[in-house]
């Protein structure tokens, strides 16, 4: 680091993001995107040679048009509506709007939660979970902090219900309560709905998982109006052209072919039963997830060296130092060929080792 760097940021741990290779072709199982392409509509959208044109203009810094998409797909108003550069913005934006009195999120859930108390100068506070990994609510009753939870968290894949969530509004009136929903669309339950009863509730959605637009970069939260506004505040004093055309079209059309995601999802649904039967079959644990990927471990080989052996054999999949959890990989569920593929790899690693 350079001698012109603020002290206060030269102790901060970086959010190390899943590996993106350059020098071979992988297998890619371990950054939780889609297997599969934006639908027609999107291509048709970005390609339109008016849009093109229109790229010399800044975008719409209000982003008046996708926010009333959002909101007649998802029953709210548009003034419910925020939208960013990716989740993570908004995440940023909440720690720096609502986190003035402190934090509380897991111990162990999406590492980037722990960055922005850092870059934000924010107290926190991690919560262990319960040895099969799921959260005890009331852990997060009372907290006198703004609540972060990950639902499905990450990287367990294990969710709470919507009840449970009221619950912890009902016990956090006082602060915000965010609830990041970026994998909720294979199989947990979305507290939009409650954002009509519960002023302190913040969700959090992306358009990266379920909906095939990880590179474009597109996040949107639900919540009531007076928070929708400290958003936008927060934006307009920081970046107001935060969502960029292409990518405002792009989430417009996606929302018009909302069932082609519907359908990839219940596939990845599908393909991960699949996987998780396949590995129990080889002695692995595997975590019942509600996400687009899988928590496992096994007794016959540690993580670490499953994970570097995969990835000898050009499979990536997602390996974490932290001590809790070094035992396990996250396994993002491709299309059924990818997984056929990785149980191949899997088995071939556990005949080497045992010959």
């Amino acid at each position: 680091m350079s001698q012109f760097l603020d002290p206060k940021y030269a102790s901060f741990e970086e959010y190390t993001p899943g590996e993106q290779p350059k020098d071979f072709v992988y297998t890619k199982l371990n950054t939780n995107e889609s297997p599969y392409p934006p639908g027609p509509a999107v291509t048709k959208a970005v390609s339109d040679p008016d849009l093109i044109s229109r790229l010399r203009l800044y975008s719409d810094p209000t982003m008046s048009r996708l926010k009333k998409a959002l909101a007649d797909r998802y029953d709210v108003s548009p003034e419910n509506v925020f939208v960013s550069n990716g989740s993570d913005e908004i995440l940023n934006f909440a720690f720096m709007a609502f986190g003035q009195d402190g934090v509380l999120f897991p111990e162990i859930s999406y590492g980037f939660y722990e960055v922005f108390g850092d870059v934000n100068q924010r107290e926190y506070r991690k919560v262990p979970l319960l040895d099969d990994f799921s959260i005890r609510i009331s852990d997060y009753f009372d907290s006198g902090k703004m609540v972060v939870l990950a639902n499905p968290n990450a990287p367990t894949g294990k969710a709470v219900s919507r009840e449970e969530v009221a619950r912890i509004c009902e016990k956090n009136k006082d602060h915000v309560v965010l609830i990041d929903e970026a994998y909720v669309d294979f199989g947990a339950e979305s507290c939009v709905s409650l954002i009509k009863k519960y002023e302190n509730l913040l969700v959090v959605h992306t358009y990266s998982k379920s909906r095939s637009l990880a590179g474009a970069r597109l996040g949107f939260s639900f919540a009531s109006e007076t928070l929708t506004k400290d958003l936008e505040k927060i934006k307009f004093s920081t970046n107001p052209y935060n969502v960029n055309s292409l990518t405002a079209e792009a989430g417009i059309a996606a929302l018009s072919e909302d069932s082609y995601y519907q359908e990839n999802a219940e596939k990845i649904k599908k393909t991960r039963t699949w996987t998780e039967k396949e590995l129990r079959s080889l002695g692995f644990e595997v975590i019942p997830s509600l996400s687009n990927f899988l928590f496992v471990r096994s007794d016959l080989i540690s993580g670490e060296e499953l994970y570097f052996t995969l990835k000898s054999k050009r499979v990536l999949v997602r390996h974490f130092d932290s001590p809790k959890i070094t035992d396990y990989n996250r396994i993002t569920i491709g299309t059924p060929e990818q997984m056929e593929l990785l149980m191949q790899k899997i088995r071939e690693i556990l005949e080497e080792k045992n010959a």
